[in-house]
């Protein structure tokens, strides 16, 4: 487990990106789930499928080549009343591209949503990719909490990772990739019954 990991976004990094979202003004009790890099078969699925235990809604922040992959999913995602979004095509990193190249990598996969909702992959984004995104008319969903379900830390840590920072109208950030599968399948059952019994209600951004 790194030393130190941030569950929270830092102040400077709101300053970076001031048009991004990154909570929800809310004084209702409401969470707003977020699942990035699916859909994949199985986890997506049992992602679904304890979600409707719940009558929770998220958002899935879909790469594009997964939705190629395994169109089934993605349509089960919107049937079941979810809002997908983009996470580019291919899940690259803003750091390591150009302006033109990350542009066409959100395109590609905003043909394949249909929205303008946009999470960059692995949150990195040059200020000029921000600014080109903007001006595109991409709204850019960033996060208030982060499980890091993704990290080698425990289930129990990642679960408290969740909880432990949410309030009402925040953005909380899990991953239905296979590398977060161990964690994930702990935590969010966990987190939903938590909340639910806090008398929390689960929905998703449909905001573009």
């Amino acid at each position: 487990m790194k030393n130190l990991l941030l569950i929270q976004p830092k102040s400077f990094l709101k300053r970076v990106y001031p048009k991004a979202l990154w909570n929800v003004n809310s004084t209702e009790k409401e969470l707003f789930l977020t699942f990035d890099d699916g859909p994949i078969p199985d986890l997506t699925e049992w992602v679904l499928d304890t979600l409707k235990e719940y009558n929770a809604k998220a958002t899935f922040f879909c790469v594009g080549a997964n939705i190629l992959k395994h169109p089934r999913v993605f349509e089960r995602i919107k049937t079941e009343g979810h809002t997908v979004a983009n996470h580019t095509m291919h899940h690259i990193k803003g750091f390591k591209n150009s302006v033109s190249t990350y542009l066409s990598e959100v395109n590609s996969c905003e043909k394949l949503t249909n929205t303008k909702l946009f999470r960059p992959p692995y949150g990195q984004l040059k200020p000029s990719q921000y600014k080109a995104l903007i001006n595109a008319g991409y709204e850019v969903v960033m996060w208030d909490v982060i499980s890091y379900d993704y990290e080698k830390i425990t289930p129990q840590q990642c679960l408290s990772n969740a909880v432990k920072h949410c309030k009402s109208g925040s953005v909380v950030l899990f991953h239905d990739n296979v590398k977060a599968c161990e964690n994930l399948t702990f935590a969010l059952p966990l987190f939903l019954k938590h909340f639910a019994n806090l008398q929390f209600k689960f929905k998703s951004l449909n905001r573009v």
